[in-house]
């Protein structure tokens, strides 16, 4: 029992889990809060659809239709594994139920059988429908079939529960025949493995590299010259301990500039003619002056 993730708290619990997630319209206002409390909750429900097509199940399930308004759950699991968020509080989903099945979610022990419908589901359940024509015979992608323990697994793991709190509608209403096409327990399974698991790891940032100043030639640099790039030079000099400024460094090639490099060049090895003071592209590289 607990209460209800806020939008945020559901949405970042999803993509922590490595889910694909679409916000669709205003998902976070969408509900049926005005016909009945929601929460607490106690548990994950899954559904499949009876439709065929992401986009008409998105929009049926955000939508509703004229004997059941929407929305009718609070994400649409599509065939590719990508979840749809269209509600986020009560939505028509769950419908009456049985309580033993719900006090059997609560105390997370194995359910009874399903033999009345007098609790209300909406208020206790998060919902989530599956892309699936129902008849046995459509196919469950694995993609889609992970995004199920994926979806469960997060809200699971956001309220410390175990995997006894994701049920199917078949399991919570007399007559319901939802999810067909896979097993429940098979899935409590798959949840229970994935939270027997640390969290995905977030996905690392491609490592950068650092981007330096070509080099622009022996004859850039002559008195009166001037750019930003002999201002990122003198800075790398001094940095290199080998500044021989008075004042800067500054845009313009000086001689307090050449003297500088001179510094840095000795600093590499060179002498004499090597170390006059005016960069060569060896040594230019060597400094590596920052792209700006």
């Amino acid at each position: 029992m607990a209460t209800p993730l806020t939008a945020d708290r559901l949405l970042k619990a999803l993509r922590d889990e490595g889910l694909t997630v679409v916000q669709v319209g205003n998902w976070r206002t969408h509900n049926r809060n005005h016909k009945g409390p929601w929460g607490p909750v106690n548990g994950v429900m899954i559904h499949h659809t009876v439709t065929q097509g992401t986009a008409h199940t998105v929009e049926l399930c955000r939508a509703g239709h004229s004997t059941l308004p929407g929305p009718l759950c609070h994400g649409v699991i599509a065939k590719d594994g990508t979840v749809h968020l269209v509600g986020y509080g009560r939505t028509n989903h769950a419908g009456l139920g049985d309580n033993d099945v719900l006090q059997a979610v609560i105390a997370e022990r194995p359910l009874p059988s399903d033999n009345e419908a007098s609790t209300d589901g909406n208020r206790h359940f998060y919902g989530f429908e599956c892309e699936n024509l129902g008849d046995g015979k459509d196919p469950w992608p694995a993609a889609q079939l992970l995004a199920i323990e994926q979806v469960s697994a997060a809200i699971c793991r956001a309220h410390h529960w175990s995997q006894r709190s994701v049920i199917g509608h078949k399991e919570w209403q007399p007559g319901k025949v939802d999810p067909r096409g896979f097993e429940m327990d098979s899935m409590r399974g798959r949840i229970a493995n994935r939270l027997g698991a640390k969290p995905p790891p977030a996905k690392p940032k491609p490592p950068t590299t650092p981007r330096y100043e070509p080099f622009p030639g022996a004859a850039f640099f002559k008195a009166g010259r001037r750019s930003a790039v002999i201002t990122a030079m003198g800075k790398r000099l001094v940095a290199e301990g080998c500044g021989q400024y008075t004042v800067g460094p500054g845009p313009s090639w000086s001689e307090a500039d050449r003297k500088s490099y001179a510094a840095w060049q000795r600093k590499l090895g060179y002498s004499g003619t090597g170390a006059d003071g005016i960069p060569g592209r060896a040594s230019w590289d060597r400094l590596k002056v920052p792209n700006i």
